[in-house]
């Protein structure tokens, strides 16, 4: 799992280090990684191929940021890098500014920055860190914004000026980079949508920082691996998982069919129908393998596609009965007082906003913070849609985020679907905040594997290749 750390918990395992070494032998430390990383990327961007004779700009401000970058520009300038630098900043880093220059680094102003901009081979943004507000001047916004214009790769130091390091984040210009190179630990930016497309490509240099515990897990594909439920030889329908389905209502019949195929081709042993038999036809119809006679279950899904049948008894006796639950979209209204650890409700941001009486835009601005208040007030583990997918269970105070896929699968009945594959997972044994985030990864997989846009029913179609292809390539 990569983990992200907020601003706070950075600072504080900064301090530490600095008692522990010194700030010099961080901002060493950083440098040298820095310059590593931009030394790897140069051949491949530059016109020759080579490191040597490339052409390099660091932008400067006041922090150390831009000392991280000056010393940076050292070690580029020993390797035959051309390396100018436009101090934006009210003051420099002097020990990095006088390292610079006797390394043969030039000064340039904000005139002569713009005028070579097009025949840099990098911009190295050393304006702003994690301690400044988000935003840039008029003058270094419209030069990044010619960066970008002009195809220049920006190299980041630790985050894009500009940007907020942590949610909520605010629209206020920011540099774009091709990559960047962050100490120490991720910053939530490098990890959440819609900061994270800013970060391009994220490095982490270890600078030797410790911390106690991470706000975010983000999901890798190996971690998906390791938690999706696989059948063994002795496997048979029940240890695979039964799911149970109260979904879909004569208005949404559709609700129902998606989150069966979502269930079926996750991999469940037997898909067993339990709502409307209008609704069940259609379902059988189109999967002929659902069963739509009662019987037992290891899971039940509810609320998808339930419009205004709203059964609001079935959601209180389901989670009185202590059986493992998905309850999603319409189901959501008719929560009890408190929940269970082993319910997941499946949200989007509208449907969280309304768990938390809160504005859906408070929660755009903040699902991570927003997921977490909705599993400490429900009880629930609690999932939550979107650019990026969260998880929080209300026994841990760190976050989940399942790994991310195209924008393609922003669709309705995409949920459904979903509702369907966590059903599964479920099913099999696994727990709540796992089947969460399992099925939302995989969800992404199989969206990823597939070009263009698709609809739901053929993302689900898809998932047996998508799950077979992920198991062969992770070891």
């Amino acid at each position: 799992m990569i983990l992200g750390y907020r601003v706070a918990q950075v600072r504080a395992a900064e301090e530490r280090a600095f008692a522990d070494v010194g700030a010099d032998t961080l901002m060493q430390r950083a440098a040298a990684g820095l310059a590593t990383a931009v030394m790897r990327r140069l051949p491949l961007w530059t016109r020759t191929g080579a490191v040597y004779g490339a052409r390099v700009l660091l932008v400067l401000g006041s922090g150390n940021n831009g000392g991280d970058a000056l010393y940076a520009g050292v070690r580029l300038a020993r390797r035959g890098v051309s390396v100018s630098a436009w101090r934006v900043g009210s003051t420099v880093h002097e020990n990095g500014w006088a390292a610079f220059l006797a390394a043969g680094g030039r000064e340039v102003d904000r005139v002569e920055s713009q005028d070579q901009l097009s025949r840099l081979d990098a911009v190295i943004d050393g304006v702003a860190g994690i301690g400044s507000r988000p935003g840039l001047s008029s003058e270094v916004a419209g030069f990044a914004d010619r960066c970008v214009a002009l195809g220049v790769p920006v190299v980041a130091v630790d985050l894009p000026s500009g940007l907020a390091p942590e949610p909520p984040f605010v629209d206020a210009p920011h540099f774009r980079a091709a990559l960047t190179v962050t100490f120490g630990g991720h910053k939530l930016c490098q990890l959440m949508e819609p900061a994270k497309t800013a970060c391009g490509e994220v490095q982490l240099v270890d600078i030797g920082l410790r911390f106690d515990q991470p706000a975010l897990r983000q999901w890798t594909a190996s971690d998906l691996v390791e938690h999706w439920p696989v059948p063994d030889a002795c496997s048979d329908k029940y240890s695979r998982g039964v799911v149970g389905l109260n979904t879909g209502s004569t208005d949404y019949p559709g609700a129902a069919v998606l989150g069966a195929a979502g269930a079926t081709h996750a991999g469940a042993g037997m898909v067993r129908y339990l709502g409307p038999a209008d609704v069940a036809r259609a379902v059988v119809a189109h999967l002929p393998n659902v069963v739509s006679a009662p019987g037992r279950v290891q899971a039940l899904v509810l609320g998808s596609g339930w419009g205004n049948r709203g059964p609001a008894a079935a959601v209180a006796e389901a989670v009185a009965s202590g059986m493992p639950l998905v309850i999603d979209a319409d189901a959501l209204r008719h929560l009890p007082e408190r929940g269970r650890l082993d319910v997941l409700l499946t949200t989007h941001a509208g449907e969280l906003a309304y768990l938390l009486g809160e504005d859906r835009d408070a929660v755009t601005a903040d699902p991570m913070t927003a997921v977490r208040h909705a599993a400490d007030r429900t009880g629930c583990t609690v999932l939550v849609k979107g650019a990026s997918q969260y998880l929080a269970t209300p026994d841990d105070a760190v976050v989940e985020c399942a790994l991310p896929g195209p924008a393609w699968t922003a669709q309705a009945g995409s949920g459904d679907v979903l509702a369907g594959i966590a059903g599964a997972v479920l099913a099999a044994g696994r727990d709540a905040r796992i089947a969460g985030v399992a099925a939302a990864s995989m969800q992404a997989c199989a969206a990823s594997s597939t070009p263009g846009p698709v609809t739901p029913q053929e993302l689900a179609a898809v998932l047996p290749q998508a799950i077979d292809a992920l198991l062969r390539e992770q070891p």
